[in-house]
């Protein structure tokens, strides 16, 4: 069976999803794509929350300031991990995409985007922050599983117990592939 299957009411209806996953998983791409085919307010959590001009990162309470600003709007897609402020985004979607690629895809997708954007800055990120591929990046995404999805399970886990005392439900949806990415916009674009 498609896992796809059975999802487009879900996501046509929603007004705020969130795209979380690690660096390289696509997640910038498929956020935007999703905010054309929804018509939603697209937005980068590097570009429009923590990121300065020189790889300066902004202040804790700053970026916290900037995305409860940004999460009260009501149409949006927002693309970005984030593990310090699910609190703050959580409560207010209406759909998680988890994009939950083995590890070699996303150091595929890492590395090529690093290679092809290298010294100049893409889409996601703010002015002044060109593209860069590190050690530390790369040793991030060799772990992620490892070390950051349980945190991300035990955040859903949570959340997910939180709001079964508000009786409402919110649609958390894996994806393990480009493919299932690429059914997934495909569905989107079918008419019902």
């Amino acid at each position: 069976m498609n896992v796809i299957s059975g999802l487009k009411s879900t996501l046509v209806e929603a007004e705020r999803i969130l795209v979380i996953g690690s660096p390289g998983s696509g997640k910038s791409t498929l956020a935007k794509r999703l905010s054309q085919a929804l018509g939603l307010d697209y937005i980068s959590m590097d570009r429009d929350f923590y990121w300065l001009p020189g790889w300066r990162k902004r202040q804790r309470d700053e970026i916290d300031r900037l995305i409860a600003r940004a999460v009260v709007k009501e149409r949006w897609i927002m693309d970005g991990t984030g593990l310090n402020s699910f609190h703050l985004r959580f409560p207010r979607a209406e759909a998680v995409i988890w994009l939950r690629l083995p590890r070699s895809a996303c150091l595929y997708g890492a590395i090529s985007r690093g290679l092809r954007y290298f010294g100049r800055n893409r889409p996601e990120l703010p002015a002044g922050c060109p593209e860069r591929l590190s050690l530390e990046l790369l040793a991030y995404i060799w772990n992620f599983e490892r070390d950051a999805s349980p945190l991300i399970e035990t955040a859903l886990r949570d959340h997910v117990a939180g709001i079964a005392v508000n009786g409402t439900d919110v649609p958390v949806l894996q994806l393990k592939s480009r493919r299932q990415m690429r059914e997934l916009l495909d569905l989107l674009g079918r008419p019902d």
